[in-house]
């Protein structure tokens, strides 16, 4: 340890004095540097090239459980720890989860439905249990809002829009995309807040029409959606909140959601898989 101060110091230092102040000799300094690395220090060196990979192919966002098991995947033998002190040294860090703002508008006299869900966010198959939701964004003009729906089998996007409105058009348009995407039988559960936009009569004739069932938190109870609330706290960390135009928001989130999150991100919720790889092996 001493060795590699000095090393990584010389540029800065003169080598005789911390020597000196480490209590090292300058035969003894010189040595250590001419000697050939060991076998564990050319298998570190390798491995940060792996880390480095898996990295960057989550976008700069996976922190040690995401990039050990990217390792495991790719049939690299390698323990937590090790990947732990790897990127400590090459200064990688992964995306630290923020808390989650919701944009609810409760205030409203439109009829809302029972708590069916009742905080079992996991689902046995696709279009079983979907969780939706929206959120606010901001651009140098202005709020935009996203709307999405996520099915809790998988963890995949399966509707979203974006709108400068929080009204029940926007909803309405992520509903229709997923009900595009998936094509559900009847039966589904479709669980979201209390929001005016999600009890608004149009978005409850869709869901009839379609032979879904409708379910809703408790009034004031974040914890009725968490599954939908952490899945923005994600976004919103991962991507960020703030975009240059709505059309900069609109390309990003595209990129994010169908790229990148659907296809390509590891989920912990299951088992570290893609929601498209997830339901790619189900099947």
């Amino acid at each position: 340890m001493k060795f590699e101060f000095i090393r990584a110091e010389q540029a800065c230092f003169s080598i005789s004095k911390m020597c000196r102040m480490l209590q090292v000799s300058r035969s003894g300094f010189y040595a250590w540097t001419r000697r050939p690395p060991s076998a564990r220090q050319r298998q570190d060196a390798q491995l940060k090239v792996l880390v480095h990979e898996a990295h960057q192919k989550g976008r700069c966002t996976y922190g040690s459980p995401r990039i050990h098991r990217a390792l495991r995947n790719q049939g690299v033998h390698v323990g937590r720890n090790r990947v732990i002190r790897l990127m400590r040294e090459e200064s990688l860090v992964g995306r630290m989860r923020r808390r989650y703002r919701g944009t609810t508008m409760s205030e409203h006299q439109q009829p809302v439905a029972d708590n069916l869900l009742d905080r079992r966010f996991t689902a046995h198959r696709p279009n079983e249990r979907w969780v939706g939701d929206t959120t606010e964004l901001s651009t140098a003009g202005g709020k935009l809002y996203l709307a999405a729906i996520v099915d809790l089998y998988s963890r995949f996007v399966v509707g979203w829009a974006l709108s400068a409105m929080n009204d029940r058009h926007l909803t309405l348009k992520a509903l229709d995309m997923a009900l595009r995407r998936r094509c559900p039988a009847e039966g589904l559960l479709h669980h979201t807040d209390q929001g005016s936009t999600y009890a608004s009569e149009d978005y409850r004739n869709a869901l009839e029409r379609h032979g879904i069932v409708c379910s809703m938190s408790r009034r004031g109870n974040c914890y009725d959606n968490a599954a939908m609330e952490s899945w923005f706290s994600t976004l919103k960390n991962e991507l960020g909140e703030f975009f240059e135009s709505a059309n900069d928001a609109r390309v990003k989130l595209f990129d994010y959601i169908e790229v990148f999150y659907n296809q390509q991100r590891m989920h912990s919720a299951i088992g570290y898989a893609a929601p498209a790889e997830f339901e790619r092996a189900a099947a």
